[in-house]
């Protein structure tokens, strides 16, 4: 199959199963934390979610394992999960994704980080080689209303000042598709966390990194 040519400025990167390797680790903290107060949340229940705010998150599950909602018990919830997470999870990377960012850096190709998840623990997760490799991040902490909102990826498009039909954003789950899809972006999935049928609002659904680039060339055309 040829390689389909893209004439980008700017490619921007979700974080948790685009870069780092860490779902697993999220799941299980939710997972236990929410069994604490009698939710057996399944895999798919986190994996969907991933990318909403945490609040959003219990919001959606207190109504489906119809539990009365509190925000004082979210609070505590949250708390208590970010605990857990920062306390199991090990730095593990995506299979091409330290490759693919290093390779763009050497074109004039601006890159951008959009996350979910709040600046301090992205910087306790992603080291700083790879977070200097950023034109601009934007974290959880940096927004008021998170995806599947637009604001997000709205707020890199504007700080990288780059038109957003010369962009494209990395992503690998749904809240994250229809966020950058709202902003008017163009959207490449992977199926790292899941399968293609919840990726179906992506412009393109690649298998992995790797797929991707042997079907995409990124390349960089300064007109």
């Amino acid at each position: 199959m040829p390689r389909k040519n893209y004439d980008l400025k700017a490619v921007i990167f979700d974080m948790d199963g685009v870069i780092t390797d860490t779902m697993p680790y999220h799941y299980k903290a939710w997972k236990t934390v929410l069994a604490d107060y009698g939710i057996k949340a399944t895999h798919l229940d986190i994996y969907v979610r991933e990318g909403q705010p945490g609040t959003s998150c219990l919001v959606e599950l207190f109504e489906k394992y119809d539990q009365t909602y509190c925000e004082n018990l979210a609070q505590d919830m949250l708390h208590k999960k970010e605990v857990l997470f920062k306390k199991i999870v090990k730095q593990r990377f995506i299979t091409g994704a330290r490759s693919l960012i290093k390779a763009l850096k050497r074109t004039p190709i601006k890159l951008a980080l959009v996350t979910g998840t709040a600046h301090h623990e992205m910087v306790e997760i992603l080291p700083e080689p790879i977070r200097k490799s950023f034109h601009v991040i934007v974290t959880g902490s940096d927004v008021k209303k998170g995806k599947p909102h637009p604001e997000p990826y709205e707020t890199a498009i504007k700080n990288l000042k780059v038109k957003k039909e010369k962009a494209v954003v990395i992503e690998n789950a749904p809240c994250g598709i229809q966020s950058a899809i709202a902003a008017g972006l163009k959207c490449f999935a992977i199926e790292t966390s899941l399968p293609r049928q919840y990726l179906k609002e992506a412009t393109s659904i690649f298998s992995s990194l790797k797929h991707m680039r042997q079907i995409v060339a990124f390349n960089y055309c300064p007109s």
